[in-house]
């Protein structure tokens, strides 16, 4: 149904328009569409408007909000004046609020020079950026300009964006322990054990830091710093200076704190500074999880000195005297889970001066995945059959040739571990290491200073390290920690920082959902924000909200709720 306006043309040439109330019927022979009068209202420059308006009104008593606002663009021209991505920004918006990350960032704020509400707006525009369209600083700009809806923010300039980014790493030891507290008890997070790793990313740039970074805080123990140095690199390129990032990740995933570092600064070296930073944060109990990176004698001492206890991976090969015994000693594996089995092994102390009990026995727990052997066995086979071919006929080689074969091998430990020379120089299979190496597949060591942790609960705990790897895959995929085209220290630093808080934001969106930040993201960006112009005015309308967007929007005000 709907108001038509008819035109008719007088002899004189004057035209009369008439308005009436009208639908549209099938004709039953030809079946189109037919316009049937239900009332005449006259000619329309002698219509009561008034009476029309409050026809309008009376109608619009019996629709919801929306229903309203369409029905007011209905019939007259319409121009779409703007059109603006809406459902993932507002979700992040929502959740940001409610784990209290708006109210830390206000707080530390005040005091300041600053507008609170402006400078939380900033950063976490930043942030929604890192998480729904990863960008430059300056790129940021025409995102919220042009592309995307956020409350209380239509523009951004580049100015802003940096003094966000100054503030944020200026008040972050507030404001990440505030969001910590915010975030503990809203999740209701296990915080018992605290998964730690290290990364690296590198920089567009040509050479490293030119200024010098401080080399200690004070303590003796690395200074956080965001300088470009030469180092070890994770993404092997060697070629471009980097820095180290460390993250703190509970067992459910949700991280909680982000370090940087310089470049070239060893893993053991950091696990000190973010001990003692998570020390203030006067946890219960702390249970270090952290891969072989970390596991040595001092870092042990370090991390049990005040009751702490950690849980690490040891090396299987070329490892110390303590884990060698505990692979070699006999025993019978349980199954804990369909895919793994453990055994417990206690082994009298080396002496490798690790402060975890002295005199005190060691506790081991090798776990084996039975799944993993297989996968194992079978790559080691395709590696000596490989090699077999590789040396076929090598005999008869000058031994020129087969030092260059051996050689080739030296970036190739997978093949290099099976091949052996004889006395006389000739190549082998060695067939002692395939035995050696059969003994391994399918196992990892873990050692702890926990005696109240099933082993169980250790082979769990150190899984859950895969969802700190992926973290990292997220942060430097899905967030565009990299390519870095940063300058300046601190301006690393506080990029690191956003891509932490998105980090957080999607990790608790895909527990409340159960489903990936990508599909998440791909469903909430069909909500638009679409803005009209008709013969009323301008009318703001968002899009209808698909059964997708409802189940996502449910299952994260329900987590939020609990």
């Amino acid at each position: 149904m709907y108001l038509r306006e008819t035109r008719r043309k007088n002899k004189d040439g004057s035209v009369v328009s008439y308005l009436q109330l009208a639908h549209n019927e099938r004709h039953p022979d030809t079946g189109s569409p037919t316009a049937k009068v239900i009332h005449n209202f006259g000619r329309a420059e002698t219509v009561d408007r008034d009476g029309l308006a409050r026809l309008v009104s009376s109608i619009s008593r019996f629709l919801a909000p929306d229903q309203s606002a369409a029905a007011s663009t209905a019939g007259g021209e319409v121009e779409i004046l703007d059109c603006r991505r809406l459902g993932g920004a507002w979700t992040l918006d929502r959740l940001w609020d409610r784990l209290g990350i708006t109210a830390a960032i206000r707080r530390a704020a005040e005091g300041r020079r600053l507008d609170a509400d402006a400078v939380e707006r900033v950063i976490f525009t930043l942030v929604a950026q890192r998480a729904l369209e990863p960008g430059s600083k300056l790129a940021a700009t025409g995102w919220v300009t042009e592309r995307v809806a956020i409350e209380h923010m239509t523009a951004l300039s580049d100015d802003q964006a940096y003094r966000g980014m100054d503030f944020l790493l200026d008040a972050l030891e507030d404001i990440a322990a505030d969001v910590f507290n915010s975030v503990a008890h809203l999740l209701n997070l296990d915080l018992d054990i605290v998964f730690v790793d290290t990364t690296s990313t590198y920089f567009e740039t040509e050479g490293p830091e030119r200024a010098d970074p401080p080399s200690d805080d004070g303590a003796g123990n690395p200074a956080e710093s965001g300088a470009r140095e030469f180092g070890h690199s994770k993404d092997f390129r060697t070629d471009l200076p980097q820095v180290v990032i460390a993250m703190a990740v509970t067992r459910d995933g949700i991280p909680v704190r982000c370090w940087t570092f310089p470049g070239n600064t060893a893993d053991t070296a950091i696990i000190r500074t973010v001990k003692d930073d998570l020390d203030g944060w006067n946890l219960r109990r702390l249970v270090w999880v952290a891969d072989r990176g970390f596991a040595s004698a001092a870092n042990r001492a370090y991390l049990t000195r005040g009751g702490g206890h950690y849980i690490h991976a040891e090396k299987l090969r070329h490892t110390n005297a303590e884990a060698a015994a505990a692979l070699a000693r006999p025993g019978r594996y349980h199954t804990v889970a369909g895919n793994l089995r453990v055994k417990e092994v206690h082994v009298a102390p080396g002496g490798d001066g690790d402060g975890d009990g002295g005199a005190r026995t060691r506790r081991f727990v090798v776990c084996h995945n039975p799944d993993q052997a297989d996968r194992d066995a079978s790559v080691r086979e395709n590696l000596v059959a490989h090699l077999e071919e590789l040396i076929d006929g090598s005999d008869t080689w000058t031994s020129r040739r087969r030092d260059e074969l051996v050689g080739s091998l030296k970036s190739k430990p997978g093949l290099r571990r099976y091949l052996r020379r004889t006395n006389t120089g000739l190549l082998r299979i060695d067939h002692t290491a395939i035995k050696t190496e059969a003994g391994l597949d399918g196992k990892w060591l873990l050692r702890t200073s926990d005696t109240t942790l099933t082993p169980e609960d250790l082979a769990a705990a150190y899984k859950q390290l895969l969802a700190v790897e992926a973290g990292w895959r997220d942060m430097k995929g899905s967030l565009g920690l990299r390519p870095v085209f940063h300058h300046r220290e601190d301006r690393i630093r506080a990029h690191v920082q956003l891509c932490w808080l998105a980090l957080l934001l999607i990790r608790v969106a895909e527990t409340a959902t159960g489903d990936t930040w990508r599909s998440i993201r791909h469903e909430l960006d069909r909500m638009h924000l679409v803005t009209l112009a008709t013969d009323h005015g301008r009318v703001v309308q968002r899009s209808a909200v698909t059964a997708g967007q409802r189940k996502i929007l449910r299952a994260c005000d329900k987590i939020m709720s609990l």
